[in-house]
């Protein structure tokens, strides 16, 4: 995918180095550079590739990485992730944003306390332009699937296919 290459490129590297150094000492994620290409949906496209949202919210995405159909990208997962918060379920990404305008997309981002092994805290990093093209292709991939199970307190067995992820000591 072509995001806007320069022949720059090192000077582009290094303002986004200094951007992300003073996104690190206190600058807000509305301070945060800002992935520029195409079209909202192309960024949007490329911040979920490397943002690695397929892995968990595609089913069968680690089996075949990149080798599944959009179609079929972002839809949840009715395996779980069990640990000490209980057991958690990607959401199916198209059927929440369909729900969604881009301006509630943003300030769910900014409150949402979902469970592991998300990385919210990745997202709340991120510029709201970046969030909104992500938005952007969600949306335009269009509803598909069904809800992933709600997630279950601890303690409570899954009745679907689940990752223990129960950190072990050594030996």
């Amino acid at each position: 995918m072509n995001l806007n290459p320069t022949p720059c490129g090192r000077r582009r590297t290094q303002r986004l180095g200094l951007a992300g150094a003073a996104l690190l000492l206190g600058g807000a994620a509305d301070q945060a550079p800002s992935v520029t290409g195409q079209s909202p949906v192309a960024v949007g496209e490329y911040l979920v590739a490397i943002g690695g949202c397929n892995d968990c919210h595609t089913p069968g995405w680690n089996q075949n990485p990149g080798n599944i159909p959009p179609a079929q990208r972002l839809t949840g997962s009715p395996v779980g992730w069990n640990g000490p918060w209980g057991t958690s379920y990607p959401t199916n990404l198209r059927l929440l944003l369909q729900g969604l305008t881009a301006d509630a997309w943003v300030r769910y981002v900014a409150v949402m306390q979902p469970r592991p092994p998300m990385p919210w805290f990745n997202m709340r990093s991120m510029s709201e332009a970046d969030q909104r093209a992500m938005y952007a292709y969600i949306r335009s991939l269009g509803p598909a699937g069904q809800p992933a199970p709600v997630a279950l307190p601890p303690g409570e067995k899954p009745k679907t296919p689940y990752l223990d992820a129960l950190p072990r000591p050594p030996g």
